[in-house]
């Protein structure tokens, strides 16, 4: 029997990902496969590369052949320099940078969403304006002059009384009989 190390195609119609596997030749691509060695994914920025050394040398050791694919991937990783004992067996794989917590990705924006915002940056509603307007000035000063202005306009209540009390002088213009 002729063993192979080849992909196994999974994922969705534009986002694959693939297995990397041992199978006999006259199997179908995605058929019953012997060993699963590895994994390759590439729509991730780098690529994502998996596999398992040991195992990918003993396949290749007992005879397996792999695929072009597989076979531009195990020099990526380093493996079928190892196989063939050429130079370079460290590889060419890129590794992605870890990824911070989603924790600490939360508690910047909590502390964001705290801070008021930054004047202009976004569009209050007219109520909240006018919050903010009232926030931002002086109580005393503008309650002050509100009451002296108050107290100018009313008259006291004695001199209420007395123009309500005097009689308004009217001319009658009407006509007068004479006789």
């Amino acid at each position: 029997m002729s063993t192979k190390i080849r992909l196994m195609r999974l994922g969705k119609i534009r986002t694959p990902y693939f297995r990397i596997v041992v199978t006999d030749s006259r199997k179908a691509r995605n058929g019953l496969s012997i060993e699963e060695i590895g994994r390759y994914v590439p729509g991730q920025d780098p690529s994502i590369i998996e596999v398992n050394s040991e195992r990918a040398q003993y396949w290749l050791g007992v005879g397996a052949q792999p695929s072009e694919a597989v076979t531009a991937l195990l020099k990526i990783t380093g493996d079928w320099q190892k196989h063939k004992g050429l130079p370079g067996t460290e590889g060419t794989l890129k590794v992605a940078a870890p990824k911070s917590p989603k924790s600490v990705a939360y508690e910047a924006a909590v502390k964001a969403a705290a801070a008021e915002p930054a004047e202009g940056a976004t569009t209050l509603k007219k109520k909240a304006q006018e919050k903010l307007a009232k926030k931002s000035e002086p109580v005393e000063e503008v309650q002050a002059p509100v009451a002296e202005a108050a107290a100018e306009e009313t008259p006291a209540p004695a001199e209420q009384v007395a123009e309500a009390t005097t009689p308004t002088e009217t001319t009658d213009t009407a006509e007068t009989p004479s006789e």
